[in-house]
């Protein structure tokens, strides 16, 4: 058996949303670093501008608010004119909102269901035809969705949408895995724990005292992104379908409960 390539992602093509800063672009580094060429898209033009200058010549910005179905078919229609086919789709772009139950509003539920749950579908559906323009069972092409462990588990804030969204999300992810199987294209997500971003801002900001609750002792790294991505977008990954890989060194299923007489 020749595992030399098993991550190879040589001559494959992947678009990334939210790719010019944060995850989005931790994975859109490692994919590089494996041979693909990546488009990242993200809302504000100079952002994704100069995320792909500097990641180098085969990264290409295409912004685009994904916000809405009419901004994932104008970046379906940009992508085309590039490229005939898609390999890999990173339905990476989210948002999140904290306000107290009492006061939570509307525009804060409707801001992140709707970039976190209604745009990774419609987007894939958009890209349908280019996800499935090479597929194959022998070399499928990937879609992934960027959830959260906080769709398998609470945190400590009062983000109703944001757990709302990300939970769908996964589940999400089955409905479209048992759909989009039938074109030789794999579903899957990635959950990520605390890695340091604009929206994880305790883990970008306090990131030793956040790491002093997780059972690996620290906070997640870019080669931590970049690995479990490159893992689920490689040939190393084609028989994992609909399932959802937690990345967050073990706050979900290594870490003990208290005990009610504690």
């Amino acid at each position: 058996m020749d595992t030399s390539k098993f991550f190879s992602l040589e001559g494959r093509v992947a678009l990334i949303t939210g790719g010019s800063r944060g995850i989005g672009k931790m994975i859109a580094a490692g994919y590089i670093a494996q041979g693909a060429k990546v488009y990242i898209s993200s809302r504000k033009a100079a952002a994704c501008d100069e995320a792909a200058a500097e990641l180098g010549s085969n990264c290409i910005a295409l912004p685009m608010d994904v916000a809405t179905v009419d901004g994932c078919k104008a970046l379906a229609a940009k992508l085309a004119e590039h490229e005939d086919h898609l390999d890999i789709l990173v339905n990476n772009a989210g948002a999140a909102w904290g306000e107290p139950f009492a006061d939570f509003p509307e525009k804060g539920w409707d801001k992140v269901m709707d970039l976190n749950v209604k745009s990774p579908f419609f987007l894939t559906q958009a890209l349908h035809g280019m996800l499935k323009a090479r597929a194959s069972y022998d070399a499928p092409s990937k879609v992934i969705n960027i959830t959260s462990i906080d769709g398998l588990r609470l945190n400590p804030w009062e983000t109703y949408s944001y757990h709302a969204s990300k939970s769908a999300l996964i589940y999400l992810t089955k409905r479209m895995a048992a759909r989009l199987i039938e074109d030789a294209i794999i579903c899957t997500s990635l959950a990520p724990g605390a890695f340091a971003s604009e929206m994880n801002r305790a883990a970008r900001d306090h990131g030793d005292e956040v790491a002093k609750r997780i059972p690996m002792r620290r906070i997640g790294t870019d080669e931590d992104m970049a690995g479990a991505a490159i893992f689920l977008a490689s040939r190393a990954s084609d028989y994992v379908v609909g399932d959802t890989l937690v990345v967050d060194g073990g706050l979900v299923n290594a870490q003990a409960g208290t005990s009610i007489d504690a």
